[in-house]
């Protein structure tokens, strides 16, 4: 067993969490050796009682087995605190998430994101404003980072997927539940151009208890998070606190003052969130110039649109090796696995045994 599939199994016992990981890995070192050790050694460790003890030491290695078959099937990519690809922002938070399940790619860019979240029973003016300021943030080239629930959270998504940009969902739920169902091909849209994202194991069903621990990630991965509609005491109020003790900054989009659903935001307000009636409210908090930023961000995409295009030409249905593209293309090595990834997400190519590369079938 490697420590990572150790890892997925401690994952997946009840009531483990980061915290009592963190002790139980000071004590045994290894995720492997706890999932080995006895009752009595396990209560040893600093709050971890008889019914937690009990749990790991009852542990059914076949579930871990099938929960790895089924990651596998459902093409996600499982990631620990310790591999490379799991973000950097959300890495320094207290209480990190052991591992996150990950469908789709989580990239270096995504270091600039701005978490959009509010109210489930969001108005006309709150959607709008939500879409417009997840397009926005997107052309600028910042990650948009939200919850995938209903209102708010889906016109963030969707209004950084009409931009064309990169946005990630972070769900409160196993991927065996994504929820809410209606927002199944919105995941699968949002995997294709960025990542869903999870700490549950794949049957963990979308729980009230789920969804602070899901908040404590969305404003973790993010730079800031902007508020747009929120009752008191909601879970886009939680976030917002969640961000400002991992000392990142809470932004508030003002509401009617006899709006319920304005109540959190114009609280926020009041408390020192910053006002924002623009995108160029959070970017100048960043330091990052409006015009500047878009002009690059355009120009980068064009970029990497116009390498592609090349490469593409070049692939055809005789295999190449990434050393006789590189000669044809004058391309690095670097960017030519970046590309080359990114046209098989696309299922443009295909990549044959011995890295060669070819045309998919389907490809036109």
């Amino acid at each position: 067993m490697t420590s990572l599939e150790a890892l997925v199994g401690l994952n997946m016992v009840d009531g483990i969490g980061s915290v009592r990981l963190s002790r139980l890995m000071e004590f045994f070192g290894k995720p492997e050796n706890i999932l080995n050790a006895p009752i009595e050694k396990l209560n040893s460790v600093s709050g971890i009682g008889d019914e937690i003890a009990s749990r790991i030491n009852s542990f059914d290695h076949k579930q871990l087995s099938h929960e790895l078959a089924l990651a596998g099937k459902l093409g996600l990519k499982i990631v620990s605190r310790e591999d490379a690809d799991y973000p950097v922002n959300l890495k320094v938070i207290p209480g990190a998430p052991i591992l996150l399940y990950v469908k789709g790619k989580l990239e270096e860019i995504d270091r600039l994101s701005i978490a959009i979240v509010g109210s489930r029973r969001a108005s006309y003016y709150g959607l709008n404003a939500a879409q417009k300021f997840g397009g926005e943030l997107s052309v600028q080239g910042l990650t948009v980072v939200s919850g995938m629930a209903r209102g708010i959270d889906t016109a963030a998504h969707k209004g950084a997927l009409k931009a064309g940009g990169r946005t990630i969902a972070v769900i409160g739920s196993g991927f065996n539940y994504i929820y809410p169902e209606e927002n199944m091909e919105l995941a699968e849209e949002i995997s294709r151009h960025g990542a869903v994202i999870s700490e549950f194991s794949l049957n963990k069903p979308p729980r009230r208890e789920n969804f602070p621990r899901r908040n404590r990630i969305i404003s973790g991965l993010s730079l800031g998070t902007l508020v747009v509609e929120a009752a008191r005491n909601s879970g886009a109020i939680i976030t917002a606190d969640f961000a400002l003790e991992q000392g990142r900054e809470v932004f508030a989009l003002p509401g009617k003052v006899d709006t319920m659903s304005a109540y959190g935001t114009n609280e926020l307000i009041k408390q020192g969130a910053k006002l924002v009636t623009c995108v160029e409210d959070i970017l100048e908090e960043f330091g990052i110039n409006a015009e500047i930023n878009r002009d690059a961000s355009i120009s980068a995409r064009e970029d990497i649109c116009s390498k592609e295009s090349v490469l593409y030409k070049l692939i055809t249905a005789d295999p190449l090796t990434i050393d006789e593209l590189a000669e044809k293309s004058n391309l690095s090595i670097p960017c030519l696995s970046e590309l080359l990834l990114q046209m098989r997400l696309k299922k443009r190519i295909r990549q044959l045994p011995g890295k060669l590369f070819v045309r998919s079938e389907n490809a036109s």
